[in-house]
C-alpha cells in the first residue's frame, strides 16, 4: 500500500507500507530533497538486505518525526530511519516495527490502514492507488529510468528554491 505523510514539514508521497520489512527506510534521494544536513545522520555500517535479497549498504540512520493526517486529526510519531542509496520509485518505506508501534491494522483490499489517534478516535489513512500503480509499473520495467517526480512538496511559507520537476509547486 502506498500512502502520503508529512516528514520534516514536507508533504511526502509514495510512502510504501510494507509489513515484510523489519526496517524503516529513507531513501537517499528523498533525504537530499528534504534538505537534511548530512551531519544530522548518525553512522551505521551494517548492510541490510533488500527485496531481492541483495546486500545494500547504508549511509547511516536519522531520527525524524512523521505525521499521519486524516482530515482534521493527526498522529505524530518519531521513527528511526536507515538511509540507503538504492534506485527505487518510493520515497520512504515504513516497516513492521513502526507499524506495530503505531498499532496499525492494514486492509489492502480497502487500500486503508487504521490506528488509534491521541484523542481515542481511530484514524484512517487511505492508500493512493494511482501512485501505487505508478510505482509498481516502474518496478516492472527496471531498464526504464526512474520517474523524476519524487512527489515531495516544499513546506508552506518556504522560500527555499527547489528543482522543478521533483516538487509540486502547489502548497498542500
Amino acid at each position: 500500500m502506498v500512502i502520503n505523510v508529512e516528514l520534516e514539514n514536507y508533504a511526502v508521497k509514495k510512502v510504501l507500507i510494507y509489513q515484510g520489512s523489519s526496517a524503516d527506510i529513507l531513501y537517499w534521494a528523498t533525504y537530499k530533497k528534504l534538505q537534511l544536513p548530512t551531519t544530522a545522520m548518525l553512522p551505521y555500517d551494517e548492510p541490510i538486505y533488500g527485496f531481492s535479497g541483495k546486500k545494500v549498504s547504508t549511509h547511516g540512520f536519522i531520527d525524524l518525526h512523521i505525521v499521519f493526517r486524516d482530515d482534521a486529526q493527526t498522529k505524530t510519531i518519531p521513527i528511526r530511519f536507515l538511509v540507503v542509496d538504492v534506485p527505487t520509485s518510493y520515497n520512504v518505506l515504513l516497516g513492521r516495527l513502526s507499524l506495530n508501534t503505531i498499532g496499525v491494522v492494514v486492509s489492502t483490499p480497502h487500500l486503508a490502514m487504521k490506528f488509534p489517534a491521541p484523542s481515542g478516535d481511530v484514524l484512517t489513512i487511505h492508500g493512493d492507488q494511482q501512485l501505487a500503480h505508478e510505482c509498481y509499473m516502474t518496478s516492472l520495467c527496471p531498464q526504464l529510468p526512474l520517474l523524476q517526480n519524487n512527489h515531495i512538496e516544499r513546506p508552506p511559507g518556504s522560500d527555499i528554491a527547489l528543482s522543478g520537476d521533483d516538487l509540486d509547486p502547489r502548497v498542500a
